[in-house]
């Protein structure tokens, strides 16, 4: 089984759901050269993330290049415990992932 690649918590109180999500991805600019052969290593990072909870988009983020390796994305927004919440990720090559959980 392939190892999950996004860790997902949201927790309600008050009315206020926190939201923290943690992506394994390698987030390559391409602008940075391998030590041994010279040559750069290849753009490699997540364009967009999209977070969605109770069918509506709470949140979208643009992202480029200079965001770190292994992204962390908190925020909060207004939610209810129970709610299905979900975050997808695309990035430059073409390829995509996302996790759903519940607020707790």
């Amino acid at each position: 089984m392939a190892k999950k690649s996004i860790k997902i918590r949201a927790k309600e109180k008050g009315g206020v759901v926190t939201f923290k999500a943690l992506m394994t991805h390698p987030m390559e600019t391409g602008m940075r050269k391998n030590k041994k052969t010279g040559k750069m290593y290849p753009a490699h990072f997540i364009q967009e993330v999209t977070v969605t909870s109770a069918g509506k988009t709470v949140m979208t983020a643009y992202w480029g290049g200079s965001v770190s390796k292994n992204p962390y994305l908190s925020f909060k927004y207004a939610g209810k415990k129970g709610d299905a919440i979900n975050l997808t990720w695309k990035d430059n090559t073409g390829a995509s992932d996302s996790a759903d959980s519940k607020v707790k």
